[in-house]
């Protein structure tokens, strides 16, 4: 069949340049587009969520309800089927609110409240694949101890006996039903880290190959897909019954250790890209097995994701893909943020205080971290409708850097009460919580900015986010007020000076 190209050129005649957005948060450091290599939404997600979106600074979107590839190219969009634009206005915030009323309505649910009035933490980086509960109990404590608040506590991959199965592991955790009812006692809501996968010639991947819920291979058997921890069976979420199944194990693994919830990992399309597969829906798609993966979630209000695929305005924890230790990586996480309130995805967090990818973290002692580095990545975290620390800060930080980030962890909790509200209205109206400058203040020249947002409609956070002590901040029209008390005049640029004790931001009195 041949390929069938629709272009969209970028310059309108009559409006002047626009500004595009959309499709993959993974790739939100790019946007608005200027040139972007062929991507395969089928295929590829850039380690996060996906919509088939796309959206303009002039009131334009274009929706498509398959998997697409695109293309940009010197202002021009190339995509793989026809998609029609529809004008719904003059902004980007126009074309956001007509398309997510039509495509992607918030439902009226919100995830856990917890997730965005206190701080969550992560095991991965402290243990990575040495999950146990002498250390889990030990990075608990020393939260407490240091001056954070408890919030949510994520306990990370290799945590259960092998993939499929979900319980703990005897030898690594002697009695998880107490450790998890001291954590509940120390005031945290715990969860545990989950994948579809199945390890193969397991009871249970004997059990659910004969009951048919397993993605089968086109010769018949249950189809081995290679994903990041090897070669795997994988439950079939297009059946009914197994998604029954799944729930129905989940919810016994609760009763039996008490249980909060679960971070459900691994459904990324690229995933179920790896082999051939016949699924019990044999018209899905492989973005399509990343939305019955990401529906298990809707079941259980302490969740979180890293991939999903069209599941905007649905009470589901989002998470930045795992992100380098490193500046580029702090500084992709505005941007990128931004795009996923742009997707739908209000309920979203930038990853982890200084980074989630654990090859980064490899052989650095303790003495060697770029102390700077994890203090303004905790800054871009404390005014984000969520916060979470894996690397513990206690470990790497000196006194005064340390006491840097706790207070960061509690403005995050100040904060509360007003994130919790523009949380609400996510939840009633399907605006994001954390804003482009272009969404809440359109046609003011700052369609490219990329190192300060809105959080809701009354306060612009404007993090350093490289080496500098000073940085430049655009104000948009009106009158500013900011975290020290000075006013300022809008419509202008400031240069400021910014110490890294010092997380600017500025509240609009008019």
């Amino acid at each position: 069949m041949k390929r069938i190209v629709y272009i969209l050129l970028l310059i309108s005649a009559t409006a002047g340049a626009q500004s595009w957005w959309g499709a993959a948060v993974g790739l939100g450091h790019e946007q608005p587009y200027t040139d972007q290599a062929l991507f395969d939404l089928n295929t590829q997600d850039a380690n996060n969520q996906l919509v088939p979106l796309f959206l303009s600074s002039d009131g334009e979107y274009m929706w498509s309800d398959k998997p697409f590839n695109f293309t940009v190219k010197g202002g021009t969009i190339r995509t793989s089927h026809p998609i029609v634009p529809v004008k719904a206005g003059n902004t980007l915030r126009e074309a956001y609110m007509a398309a997510q009323a039509r495509y992607f309505p918030s439902n009226g649910q919100l995830p856990d409240t917890l997730f965005f009035t206190r701080p969550q933490y992560n095991t991965w980086i402290e243990l990575m694949y040495n999950q146990n509960q002498a250390d889990i109990l030990r990075y608990a404590h020393a939260i407490i101890d240091n001056g954070f608040p408890a919030g949510v506590l994520m306990i990370d991959d290799n945590w259960q006996r092998y993939y499929g199965n979900f319980q703990f592991k005897a030898e690594r955790f002697p009695d998880a039903k107490a450790m998890i009812d001291e954590l509940h006692a120390l005031g945290f809501k715990v969860m545990v880290w989950i994948c579809p996968f199945v390890s193969p010639d397991s009871p249970e991947y004997r059990d659910l190959e004969a009951k048919g819920y397993l993605l089968r291979s086109r010769d018949g058997g249950a189809a081995i897909l290679n994903w990041w921890n090897g070669y795997s069976a994988c439950y079939d979420l297009t059946n009914p019954k197994a998604a029954e199944h799944f729930v129905s194990v989940l919810r016994q693994a609760q009763q039996e250790y008490g249980i909060d919830g679960f971070k459900f990992d691994a459904g990324d399309n690229n995933c179920y890209a790896s082999a051939p597969y016949v699924a019990y829906d044999r018209k899905a798609t492989n973005v399509d097995h990343t939305a019955s993966w990401a529906k298990i979630g809707l079941q259980f209000p302490v969740n979180e994701y890293r991939a999903c695929w069209k599941m905007g305005g649905m009470p589901l924890v989002q998470r930045l893909g795992d992100k380098d230790y490193s500046w580029a990586a702090v500084q992709q996480l505005i941007p990128q943020m931004c795009v996923a309130g742009l997707l739908g995805y209000a309920y979203a967090c930038p990853d982890m205080v200084g980074g989630g990818q654990f090859a980064a973290f490899l052989n650095i002692r303790d003495d060697e971290f770029d102390q700077a580095l994890i203090v303004r990545s905790a800054q871009v975290h404390a005014l984000m409708p969520m916060m979470q620390f894996s690397v513990a800060p206690w470990r790497i930080l000196n006194n005064d850097n340390l006491a840097i980030v706790q207070r960061m962890a509690q403005l995050h909790t100040e904060f509360g009460p007003y994130i919790m509200q523009y949380a609400r209205q996510a939840a009633k109206t399907g605006e994001p919580i954390v804003r482009l400058m272009e969404y809440q203040f359109p046609h003011q020249g700052l369609a490219d900015v990329k190192d300060q947002f809105m959080l809701g409609d009354r306060y612009l956070v404007a993090p350093v986010v490289d080496t500098a002590l000073e940085r430049d901040v655009r104000l948009p029209k009106g009158t500013w007020r900011d975290e020290r008390g000075k006013k300022y005049q809008g419509g202008k640029t400031y240069h400021i000076d910014v110490p890294l004790d010092r997380l600017p931001y500025f509240e609009k009195i008019k």
